[in-house]
């Protein structure tokens, strides 16, 4: 057995211990990860020093250190970072008065890896009803196509538009069939600096030219991934972040990556926990997310765009899933920047593919 430490290191939940009077005695790297501070900082520092609870009942309720407590999705102040959704549980330490033990998870997060039954439900009417809408839509454009070689220059438009119209309908259609598919793709190592240029330079070879600052880790391996899914979730990230600071003095994206320890990605069908080292960050300094729609972003028809079918981010967070992945959203209040934070496997070595495979072949 690995000692308590290690294995509290290992937890994606955020862990804090708390002596009595609630100072933070001990914080696992999810804690320090979630909160924006090493343990270091945060140990010997009162927990309203760190975090404040928005619902006063919480708050006492945490005051009486004897107390099982378990809260979802509740809303949590942290300096710095401004409100969160949290998922909250607290419980005293067996034979230690006044001592409790704090455990914190990013609600969103939470959701998103509890599993995708619901949501799949839900996407399941797209696929059955695309092959139906778009024989019909074939249709309509070949007709209006007919049409158009028939009218005056002054009735072109009118056909233009409908073959137009159509198109987006059918663009539409193909994204929530993405959407709803069920076949997972083909994954293998990727360098991830590699795709974050390829997917500049789509956006820049559509006439869009944002200034994006790369801050690389170049000793960062290869990422298990699909090379096209990759290039497609950067591709809309980046472009929503262009969209979104559009509007600023000085237009900032910021793409960064690095090493991310701690993180896990607990599948409910599979035993063994997915680890998740390597981090991908798009920042931009544009006003950041309505609060009131930050829960629900990754929803498909949630949009903020007045032009947007809301399908962009949902589409992300499906091929980040099917990469076994986990995408998560945050505004960092004190500097003013957006974060949509990607987080992936390390691609095993082909040596440890081929064991895999030698394995399998003898099972």
């Amino acid at each position: 057995m690995t000692d308590p430490a290690r294995q509290l290191a290992s937890l994606p939940l955020a862990v804090i211990l708390l002596s009595p009077g609630q100072r933070i005695s001990a914080a696992n790297p999810a804690a320090e990860q979630l909160l924006g501070q090493s343990a270091r900082r945060l140990i010997g520092r009162a927990l309203g020093a760190v975090m404040l609870f928005d619902e006063p009942r919480l708050a006492d309720r945490m005051a009486e250190t004897e107390a099982q407590i378990s809260a979802r999705a509740t809303p949590v102040l942290i300096p710095g970072q401004g409100q969160r959704r949290l998922d909250v549980t607290a419980a005293p330490v067996i034979d230690q008065p006044g001592w409790q033990v704090l455990t914190l998870q990013d609600a969103a997060g939470a959701e998103a890896l509890r599993g995708e039954g619901g949501e799949d439900t839900v996407l399941r009417a797209p696929e059955i009803l695309a092959h139906e809408i778009k024989n019909p839509l074939a249709g309509i454009r070949g007709a209006a196509q007919l049409l158009g070689r028939k009218l005056k220059d002054g009735d072109l438009a009118l056909t233009g538009l409908i073959a137009d119209e159509v198109d987006r309908i059918a663009k539409l259609i193909d994204q929530m069939q993405s959407l709803s598919r069920r076949t997972p793709p083909e994954l293998g190592a990727c360098n991830l600096h590699e795709a974050v240029r390829r997917a500049r330079a789509v956006i820049e070879a559509g006439g869009k030219s944002p200034v994006v600052i790369e801050e690389f880790d170049p000793s960062l391996p290869p990422v298990l991934a699909n090379a096209d899914a990759l290039v497609q979730v950067l591709i809309n990230l980046i472009a929503n972040a262009a969209e979104a600071c559009a509007g600023a003095a000085e237009p900032r994206i910021v793409v960064r990556t690095r090493f991310a320890s701690g993180l896990q990605l607990h599948r409910t069908s599979e035993g063994a926990p997915v680890r998740l080292p390597i981090e991908l960050r798009v920042s931009d300094n544009g006003p950041g997310v309505d609060p009131a729609m930050a829960d629900h972003l990754f929803e498909p028809f949630v949009t903020t765009k007045k032009s947007g079918q809301g399908l962009g981010l949902a589409l992300v967070r499906r091929m980040v899933r099917d990469m076994n992945g986990r995408i998560s959203h945050d505004r960092e209040q004190a500097t003013g920047l957006t974060h949509f934070r990607v987080h992936l496997q390390v691609a095993p070595k082909p040596a440890a593919v081929a064991n895999s495979k030698a394995k399998e072949q003898v099972a």
